[in-house]
């Protein structure tokens, strides 16, 4: 007999907990690359198991008398869903199966513990049926389980690193090289070797390579990838420039006042970066009510596991103990509020809007009136 009492998959609930449960990744912590990472290698998982999980569900005898089918049986049929659901429970849970694992050696039960729990059990059961100590076998469920939780985790990685990629793609807007001048004359150099307090020389069309101040010449800026504004701004002796932003009609000798991590656009990328590092207080409330959950669900685990064993029937007292437990994972607690904010940061981010807190944008559906400047821009179309 199948047991047919479990929940919807559930979903992930790695923020707030440790690094297992990105395979060594901080709940979005670490450099902008590691998003693309940890995305590729969830999406891998979740392709994998998805193709092993197919299988397995249409062999289940559940589903095929839900559907109205039957599959012919064949040699061997009986191993199909135990083999491949060992292969997904292995390949597919082991992240979380390592956060959970972290989770309880630093003593804060979470997302990643209680969905743990949940496949162990289902997993546990299930193997205990195949060699006949009860009959009870999740199977289906525990592969879905997990197919669900990779794809909320691959969905969150990609919205990540579609942010990262926009901070990026801004950085790469500075030169690779700066023409240095010095009292021998006018030297290439990398951008690497500016310090504070060289002259260089930005030539009509090229990128200022550093922040810092005009010293010589005027000309005309395009600062839109720092203002958004597409109109040029005139610089003179004396005005600041800001790097990767364009000269567009005469040469300009540039002191420089800021090199590296001390740039505006090192600044914006710090900003998003903390961005997508903070919690919201919505997210905050999730990690602690998947922590009380966790408790909730094994003492009702235990009481269920007594109350049959007192009424005699320790069939009854197992199968419904185990449907609890695997019943008890958070799928919509796990997904929706980590997954919502990450997408909604990210496609800020390619859009210009860069949400230096995650409570400031969860405090946006508070705001009655917003104010503009550059309204002719707005309505007009002209500055």
């Amino acid at each position: 007999m199948e047991h047919g009492g479990h929940a919807g998959p559930p979903g992930h609930g790695e923020h707030g907990g440790p690094a297992g449960g990105h395979e060594g990744h901080g709940a979005h912590g670490g450099g902008h690359g590691g998003h693309g990472d940890h995305g590729v290698r969830f999406r891998d998982r979740f392709w994998w198991s998805l193709v092993l999980s197919v299988p397995v569900v249409v062999s289940s005898g559940m589903v095929q008398a839900w559907l109205g089918f039957a599959v012919p049986q064949f040699p061997g049929s009986r191993w199909v869903a135990p083999v491949l659901g060992t292969v997904v429970f292995v390949y597919g849970g082991w992240p979380f199966l390592e956060g959970g694992l972290a989770e309880l050696g630093s003593r804060r039960p979470g997302m990643m513990l209680l969905i743990s729990l949940a496949i162990l059990v289902a997993f546990g059961a299930s193997v205990a049926t195949v060699f006949g100590v009860f009959d009870l076998e999740f199977w289906w469920e525990l592969s879905l389980l997990i197919v669900v939780m990779l794809l909320g985790h691959w969905l969150e990685m990609r919205a990540l690193g579609q942010a990262s990629g926009a901070l990026d793609a801004l950085a790469a807007l500075l030169p690779d090289e700066a023409d240095l001048a010095t009292p021998q004359g006018i030297r290439t150099v990398a951008i690497g070797e500016l310090a504070v307090g060289d002259l260089v020389l930005v030539r009509p069309g090229g990128r200022v390579p550093a922040d810092g101040v005009v010293l010589e010449g005027a000309a005309e800026l395009d600062e839109s990838m720092i203002t958004g504004e597409s109109r040029p701004v005139a610089k003179g002796p004396g005005g600041r420039v800001v790097a990767g932003t364009v000269v567009t009609d005469s040469a300009l000798r540039v002191r420089v006042e800021a090199v590296g991590e001390q740039t505006a656009l090192a600044g914006i990328r710090r900003l998003v970066d903390q961005a997508q590092t903070s919690r919201s207080r919505a997210q905050a409330l999730a990690d602690r009510a998947a922590g009380w959950l966790f408790w909730l669900a094994l003492g009702a685990g235990v009481l269920t596991l007594v109350v049959w064993l007192a009424l005699g029937d320790p069939d009854q007292a197992i199968e419904r103990t185990v449907t609890v437990l695997v019943i008890a994972c958070p799928h919509a607690l796990g997904l929706a509020i980590p997954l919502v904010v990450a997408i909604a940061t990210g496609l800020a981010a390619r859009g210009g809007i860069l949400v230096t807190d995650r409570l400031a944008l969860e405090r946006m559906r508070t705001v009655d009136a917003v104010l503009f400047d550059k309204t002719g821009t707005l309505t007009t179309g002209r500055p």
